[in-house]
């Protein structure tokens, strides 16, 4: 449908950032005029600790504004992007945002310049209390801070920063064409409908479609992620990082060999890998898979549907083990308080996310599909980041309330594991079971395996790229299928076109993502069922997890709730949990 054709209760609220587009333009020219003093406190910094406290008090209040105009202008593209008056605002908040990178662009350097133990004394002064960590944070860069020049540089280019992205963004959303299946549309959002389909002709007639529009940009997009490959590298290089890797993890102070170690544990789990696919094959009946039969489901013949309201229902019973006050919060967000834009429409962005801000609601964005379980799923995973972000909003300063990719991870993939465990607990027959522990097989699948081979992929394309080895398409395509028939293993048939898969991630254009998926779960399966076997104790670790924002880092604030992240054990354990799950549905179906 259009956009104008959506119900109201059907789309998100926008109006906790902006009452509409008319007085977000007068909210930009007042953060413009705020924008514009960043230069009057150059030099000043280092006088007294007045002058860093007044700095951070300017700080703190202009990038809150920023924040809310950002994310209305944000939001209101993702959900239409074809809108040319959308995109035109989306325009004026990024000049302005490029505009005050550059007047700021002194600050790091200038904050990082001052005397250790002149700034640890004034951090100790209790008016600084809100200011603390991200002090210690910022402090913890000092050593790929660059002169004040280097700085000016660099954010002179944050206009052009990204480009690679937003093109290969508009070309996905917008401008790809698909042919119809069977009469039926066929977008991003109903692609994975026709993948689970039990007709075999549906499946493959989906997937032809959809790879032939990627075939027919194939170059283009090849061209986009190398270039956004290179502007990892150059970032990386510019601020001397040992690697683009390094660099992805530094901040959130992850050592490399969490990320090495992820993809070593999971090819220890290969065997267990390729024995699912050995047995989805066998309840397919067929002797090979194709590439589009990997996402049917097991188990046919159990209705699936539910709709919006009855997967708010149904939520709302697989999240009481956290609590009434989550509970309530999360389904009067999901209902009466308007978080979700529910339905796809044309340009609204395909898949799902959730955008949660220090103020305002923390919004959630699907393409909600009432057949398709899987919706249901994503609702509830959407739901958790909502929930990680409306309580880190409420318990800690602007400064230190945003928590990392890594840490979001968890929080949504938990409530996807609270889901399995409710429909698990209350199938009322042996076919309803192996339905369920087939959907969690997949799921697992598609969090901890194969966003291990994206992050594979991700990182052997980085690597090859800093040793000056040449990409091209030819290239991106070889690493890809060797890959895919790692991880797919014998068992399964690839289409010469299979490959073309690395040219649709949006991910891969936040370098170094998708590990945070496969950890994220790893963490999660850990942390669901300490909390669904164990007691207050356990439930309040969590809650204080979510609560702690960006108070800590994420492998500290894991270990506090009970997993210690530093280690591959969590991974190790995650297979086995996999491995247990195959055990049983294999069981259920006399296998």
């Amino acid at each position: 449908m259009k956009r104008n054709e959506q119900i109201e209760k059907d789309t998100w609220d926008l109006s906790s950032l902006a009452k509409n587009a008319e007085s977000w333009e007068k909210d930009l020219k007042k953060l413009k005029k705020a924008f514009s003093k960043a230069r009057s406190y150059k030099g000043s910094l280092s006088g007294s600790s007045d002058s860093l406290y007044a700095f951070l008090c300017y700080l703190r209040d202009t990038e809150m504004e920023a924040e809310r105009i950002g994310s209305w202008a944000y939001l209101s593209y993702e959900a239409d992007s074809s809108n040319p008056d959308v995109q035109k605002r989306m325009m004026m908040y990024q000049n302005a945002a490029s505009t005050f990178a550059e007047d700021i662009s002194w600050y790091s350097t200038e904050l990082v310049s001052i005397d250790d133990e002149k700034i640890k004394a004034w951090m100790k002064e209790p008016r600084f209390a809100e200011f603390r960590v991200y002090l210690k944070k910022s402090l913890r860069e000092k050593k790929h801070i660059l002169s004040e020049k280097e700085e000016r540089l660099l954010s002179l280019y944050s206009p052009v920063s990204g480009s690679a992205e937003k093109a290969f963004m508009d070309l996905n959303n917008i401008e790809l064409a698909f042919d119809d299946v069977y009469g039926e549309k066929l977008t991003h959002g109903t692609y994975q409908k026709f993948l689970k389909s039990h007709d075999e002709t549906i499946r493959e007639a989906a997937y032809k479609n959809y790879y032939r529009a990627y075939d027919a940009h194939k170059n283009t997009i090849a061209d986009l992620y190398i270039s956004s490959v290179n502007e990892d590298i150059f970032t990386s290089k510019a601020r001397h990082y040992k690697s683009s890797l390094d660099a992805a993890l530094f901040s959130d102070n992850i050592p490399e060999s969490v990320y090495r170690s992820l993809i070593d544990a999971v090819h220890e789990a290969f065997p267990i890998l390729h024995s699912y696919y050995d047995t989805k094959a066998a309840v397919l009946g067929k002797k090979t898979l194709r590439h589009w039969d990997c996402y049917v489901p097991m188990v046919s013949g159990v209705n699936a549907s539910r709709t919006y309201d009855e997967a708010v229902s149904l939520i709302g019973e697989a999240v009481r083990p956290l609590g009434d006050e989550y509970r309530d919060i999360l389904l009067n967000g999901l209902t009466d308080d308007r978080w979700v834009d529910r339905y796809e429409n044309e340009g609204k962005r395909s898949g799902a996310f959730s955008a949660g801000g220090y103020t305002g609601k923390p919004y959630i964005l699907t393409n909600y599909e009432d057949n398709v379980l899987d919706s249901v799923f994503t609702l509830i995973h959407e739901g958790g980041h909502s929930m990680h972000s409306w309580y880190s909003a409420k318990n800690n300063p602007f400064m230190c309330y945003s928590y990392s990719i890594f840490e979001a991870e968890v929080a949504s993939t938990f409530n996807e594991n609270l889901l399995s465990a409710y429909l698990l607990s209350t199938s009322e027959n042996n076919e309803e079971k192996a339905y369920i522990l087939g959907k969690n097989l997949d799921d697992i699948v598609a969090t901890l395996f194969r966003q291990t081979m994206f992050a594979e992929f991700e990182l052997r394309i980085h690597e090859m790229a800093e040793a000056k080895e040449p990409l091209t398409l030819a290239v991106l395509r070889s690493v890809y299928r060797n890959l895919l028939q790692e991880y797919f293993g014998p068992i399964m048939e690839f289409e010469e076109v299979s490959d073309l898969e690395c040219l649709r991630i949006p991910h891969f254009y936040r370098a170094f993502y998708c590990f945070k998926y496969a950890t994220g779960i790893s963490a999660s399966i850990a942390l669901s069922q300490r909390v669904l076997n164990g007691g207050e104790k356990e439930r309040n670790d969590y809650m204080g997890f979510l609560k702690s924002g960006g108070s800590a880092y994420p492998i500290q604030a894991l270990k506090k709730a009970g997993v210690d992240m530093s280690t591959p054990d969590p991974v190790r354990k995650a297979t086995e949990h996999f491995s247990a799950l195959l055990s049983e549905f294999r069981k259920f179906r006399n296998l």
